[in-house]
């Protein structure tokens, strides 16, 4: 459950593998994950969470998602930057996110989701971009950790 009560509220994500970050100016996703692959789609759930309540939407398409990029941290910015277009620029909706194939520099996924419905999903807040502002990504013993901001 997310509970804010206001912009500068703090951000409560009950049984989720990520959490959102308060900024004066922004709101950040932090994501764990078992693997990398993980830690990446629960930063696209993270990301959509903040846009509108993922209880209003079904999945009932999918579309694939083929990226390439210089280092994993730009393919972190590139790939919440497709999640966001997808919804912005094509009306689309992710819910559920399969990272398929992950290297340092490639990532293959399917996003599975519906047609954006103003009648029917609840929507938050506005997201403009994804930033490279305080952008980590973090691998350890228990798997992976990724932090990025949006601008809103």
């Amino acid at each position: 459950m997310l509970a804010p009560a206001s912009r500068s509220s703090v951000w409560f994500c009950m049984n989720e593998p990520f959490r959102i970050l308060d900024h004066p100016a922004d709101l950040g996703v932090e994501a764990n994950g078992s693997t990398l692959a993980e830690a990446f789609q629960h930063a696209a759930k993270g990301l959509m969470t903040v846009i509108l309540d993922l209880d209003s939407v079904a999945c009932r398409e999918a579309r694939e998602v083929v990226l390439r990029a210089s280092d994993r941290e730009q393919l972190l910015v590139k790939w919440l930057s497709e999640i966001l277009y997808l919804y912005d620029g094509g009306g689309f909706v992710g819910k559920e996110f399969t990272i398929t194939q992950l290297s340092d520099t490639a990532l293959q996924a399917q996003v599975h989701g519906e047609r954006f419905d103003a009648a029917k999903h609840r929507t938050r807040l506005d997201v403009k971009a994804i930033t490279y502002h305080q952008l980590a990504v973090t691998l350890h013993k228990q798997g992976a950790t990724v932090r990025v901001y949006l601008d809103m």
